[in-house]
């Protein structure tokens, strides 16, 4: 019986470490990209691509030619006229040499781009996700703060009666002191309601009921960033899936251009016939058959220039696809500018809201709380010095999951974890 307690015990402790492993922000990332009906379409494309290497970069299938010839009309006999024959043949093409295998490398590019595509859908909802999760755990913060915040209104509220009951407070307090705790109240039915917007939006990324719980865990240290632009640029050449599928872009242009120079040069056909004649019945004398091999070699005449014409375009792509990398580039170089003045701003007012702030509105509320009970101060003091702390702590925990969101759109931006790639580098 012992042991069967033993392992029950195991088993509820597996179960609970499952179910809170299964909540946290990886965990409901990891989820997310299991489910994604854009990234599943995405991977359908990537393997459409990858079979499509195969479909145009083989031999074309020969040609089995079976027919009749010089069959005269006035008998439809195999036997009357000595060039008549039944015949058989065979006839393959050709490409000129090494155009198969430029073509595949053009397809082969295509599967890269549409990868890189799916590499950055997949960071997107990574971003969404981590943007999601944390408005709900602010807007939980804010609840857990709003909740102490009532609580310490409904504390002021007894001394507020008691004090009426003696007479050395007014119905005017206990007017406002009630006043504040259904403004209170209010304030909570907001943020629940906006609670479950957020649990609707991340349960919708992973294809569930709008009101299932998720568990969330409070993130009490942040690990601030210490990067500058260059080094954001660096990693985003080097990274970004977006910026990276421009580059197979570059680089199929250039196959395109390499593919379309064949052009100039010629196809060819090889086909084989074998004819089969019956004995004339006119002489009864036996007739050989006869066996033909042939040889078609295309002529390149580029009429209107339509080959000249591949390679431009393909020279054009080139240089579409070059400004666009250069033009992405200027915008991801414009993002981490304001991205980092945000995050050093948000550092900064973190700090100052933490260390200075926060310590000052805890002493003033416990300074107005003393007073007003041995009747030093009015009461409205009080309840501006609870506000006050109320005020300063519902922002400093803005403030800390603007940051996360922020440094979240920042590794989207990127490409990837800068946690990790300051690992990397030894940062």
């Amino acid at each position: 019986m012992k042991t069967l307690r033993i392992l029950l015990m195991i088993l509820m402790t597996s179960t609970g470490l499952l179910l809170a492993q299964t909540n946290t922000l990886d965990s409901l990332i990891s989820n997310a990209i299991r489910v994604s009906p854009k990234l599943k379409m995405l991977q359908a494309k990537v393997d459409a691509s990858r079979n499509r290497i195969e479909e145009n970069s083989n031999l074309p299938d020969p040609m089995l030619t079976l027919g009749l010839m010089n069959l005269p009309t006035n008998s439809f006999s195999f036997n009357q006229e000595p060039m008549t024959g039944k015949v058989i043949g065979l006839s393959q093409s050709f490409p000129f040499p090494g155009k198969l295998s430029a073509v595949a490398d053009v397809a082969n590019s295509d599967v890269g781009i549409v990868k890189e595509g799916y590499d950055d859908s997949k960071n997107e909802i990574k971003k969404n996700i981590s943007q999601a999760y944390y408005n709900l755990l602010f807007i939980r913060k804010s609840i857990s703060i709003m909740l102490e915040s009532k609580k310490l209104l409904q504390n002021i509220a007894q001394v507020v009666r008691t004090k009426y009951s003696v007479s050395t407070a007014s119905q005017q307090n206990l007017l406002k002191i009630e006043l504040e705790i259904t403004n209170v109240n209010d304030q909570l039915d907001d943020l629940n309601s906006k609670e479950h917007e957020q649990l609707s939006i991340l349960n919708s990324y992973l294809l569930r009921n709008p009101d299932t719980n998720i568990e969330t865990q409070e993130i009490a240290n942040i690990e601030f960033l210490n990067i500058s632009k260059d080094e954001l640029d660096s990693i985003a050449v080097k990274n970004r899936p977006f910026l990276k599928g421009i580059m197979l872009a570059v680089e199929k242009a250039k196959l395109q251009e390499n593919l379309a120079k064949y052009g100039h040069y010629p196809n060819f056909n090889l086909s084989v016939q074998y004819s089969q004649r019956d004995i004339l019945a006119k002489t009864n004398m036996d007739q050989p058959d006869f066996f033909s091999v042939m040889v078609g070699i295309s002529l390149p005449l580029n009429y209107g220039g339509k080959v000249t014409s591949k390679i431009d375009e393909a020279i054009s792509m080139q240089e579409l696809y070059q400004q666009q990398y250069s033009s992405a580039l200027q915008t991801l170089n414009s993002s981490f500018g304001t991205s980092i003045a945000k995050l050093n701003s948000l550092e900064e007012r973190i700090k100052l809201t933490s260390t200075g702030l926060l310590p000052q509105a805890n002493q003033n509320l416990t300074s107005a709380l003393s007073s007003y009970q041995v009747g030093q101060i009015d009461f409205l003091n009080v309840i501006d010095a609870q506000n006050r702390l109320y005020q300063i702590e519902t922002n400093l925990a803005k403030l800390k999951y603007e940051y996360l969101k922020q440094a979240a759109n920042l590794e989207f931006l990127v490409g990837c974890s800068l946690t990790k790639e300051f690992n990397k580098i030894g940062k």
